[in-house]
């Protein structure tokens, strides 16, 4: 399912217009504006959790020393802070079925 897919789902499920339902999506995932609700509490280093669903959270990895597989060289891998999706048990269940 793609975005336009799933906007034409939740307007045909809560009785909202395309467009409504195109606000409502954005307003929680959009990532490229920086105001979706979700990425905005990722970038404060808060934790998203919807039960029955799971958590969006984010964790920082610490810089590390790695190879270059191309000629075998030493490289420092910088620090980085990523996030992650963690499904909670009902959808964890559900899916496993």
């Amino acid at each position: 399912m793609n975005k336009k897919e799933m906007i034409a789902k939740l307007a045909k499920h809560t009785g909202l217009s395309q467009t409504k339902a195109s606000e409502v999506l954005n307003a929680l995932f959009d990532a490229e504006s920086g105001k979706g609700i979700i990425a905005v509490e990722l970038d404060a280093g808060n934790k998203v959790t919807i039960p029955g669903f799971g958590t969006f959270g984010s964790k920082k990895r610490p810089a590390r020393p790695g190879t270059n597989p191309a000629n075998g060289k030493k490289i420092s891998i910088a620090a980085k802070t990523y996030a992650y999706f963690k499904p909670g048990k009902t959808l964890r269940e559900r899916v496993s079925k």
